[in-house]
């Protein structure tokens, strides 16, 4: 059972206070909306402070076992997961070949906002994680894509200009460029470079995580009102219980291969995470045909908030009860 003190914490800190402001704002029907312009600019703020810090940090921890054992299990993950979601989700009546890889690609990546709640919610109850960790959320954004895009277009199917076209934007697409950009440049500069870099990346960050997540309440509770309909029984089903699977397998291999708690606890997080960032913009070239109705919405509005509410701290508690 998750712990309630820490439950209760991050259900009580702001940032996720300001989720359900958002939520309970569109579910009102208020005009309250924020810039789309605005919400990408500090999409891409958090995802150059996560990449930063966590290139400074792994400069200053050097060259480590756990962060090798840790990519490896999390890549592992992204290019197999989706093989998994695509098998169960063939079964689930009412949905077409396109919107069944787009979302086990949505269920195969990751969150870097519920990765970002988990970096916060691990430094609250004091378990520390290794830096090198934004580095490893970073490479397992683009394995689950690229799995659904086998899946959707076979080995040697598609158009060949097409594909280059998605596959230049996986790899050079706005969230990989940032997150790995910054973790590099983090990396080289280190201490230091924390010192120009530390009010930017540090105190601004809650507050810009604050209203990141007042803006994904909006988006959420608004397409759930809009698209909800479209969620069938089975689609809920697999956006509740699927996250669980994939989280409890990462747990497991990670205390298989001796990762570190705060480690494991933090790519269990990663693992039972779901993209509604990278993976949009990829399937919206791959299969335009693929309903974001469905995938979008299980996604942001069914997986995000229960990782918030429930399952960062269960994710947390199973690892500190396993590696106790």
């Amino acid at each position: 059972m998750p712990d309630l003190t820490a439950s209760l914490a991050l259900l009580t800190s702001p940032a996720i206070l300001f989720f359900y402001i958002g939520a309970a704002a569109a579910l009102a029907r208020s005009d309250l909306a924020i810039p789309e312009p605005v919400s990408k600019a500090l999409s891409l703020y958090l995802m150059l402070a996560i990449g930063f810090k966590g290139g400074v940090e792994a400069r200053e921890a050097g060259a480590n076992g756990d962060f090798l054992v840790a990519a490896v299990i999390g890549v592992t993950l992204s290019a197999l997961m989706p093989l998994l979601a695509y098998m169960i989700l063939k079964r689930v009546p009412r949905l077409d070949r396109s919107t069944v890889c787009a979302l086990a690609a949505t269920y195969g990546s990751v969150s870097v906002v519920t990765f970002a709640a988990g970096q916060q919610h691990l430094a609250t109850i004091g378990m520390a994680s290794g830096g090198y960790m934004a580095a490893v959320l970073a490479l397992m954004e683009t394995p689950a894509i690229l799995t659904a895009l086998l899946l959707l277009n076979g080995a040697g199917r598609g158009e060949p200009g097409r594909r280059r076209t998605i596959l230049r934007e996986v790899f050079v697409g706005a969230a990989t460029v940032m997150l790995l950009g910054s973790f590099i440049v983090g990396l080289i500069s280190g201490p230091a470079g924390m010192t120009k870099l530390e009010v930017f990346v540090g105190p601004l960050f809650q507050g810009a995580l604050c209203f990141f997540l007042l803006d994904i309440g909006l988006i959420a509770a608004r397409r759930l009102l809009d698209g909800g309909r479209k969620l069938t029984w089975g689609v809920l089903a697999f956006a509740l219980a699927f996250p669980l699977v994939s989280a409890a397998i990462a747990l497991a291999a990670s205390r298989l291969l001796g990762l570190g708690v705060g480690d494991a606890a933090l790519l269990t997080i990663l693992a039972g995470s779901a993209s509604y960032i990278a993976v949009p913009a990829a399937m919206r070239l791959a299969a335009p045909d693929a309903d974001a109705g469905v995938f979008v919405t299980a996604s942001l509005a069914v997986t995000f908030p229960f990782n918030l509410t429930i399952g960062i701290a269960l994710y947390t508690a199973a690892a500190s009860w396993l590696w106790a």
